[in-house]
């Protein structure tokens, strides 16, 4: 298997801003109990925008998981955002 790193930019609804980071929490917990699941960094980069970062063990373990974010959590404060 070949480890995949998947890369989503995003803004932030201007009233999310201030609890985002504090929001992550839903999401790291999710994505931490997904198979081949590895790391996750979150950053905001200068011009106000952010990059999460998430390494997994394959590709398809990525699908998978991007299959049921929005079913299982999507409803969440951070994702909402």
């Amino acid at each position: 298997m070949t480890e995949t790193l998947e890369i989503v930019s995003f803004r932030l609804k201007p009233e999310a801003a201030a609890d985002f980071v504090a929001q992550n929490g839903v999401v790291t917990d999710w994505l931490a109990r997904q198979p081949g699941f590895i790391s996750r960094h979150l950053g905001e980069r200068e011009d106000g925008s952010w990059v999460d970062v998430v390494r997994w063990r394959s590709l398809e373990q990525a699908q998978a998981a991007a299959q049921r974010i929005m079913t299982e959590i999507g409803d969440c404060e951070a994702m909402q955002a």
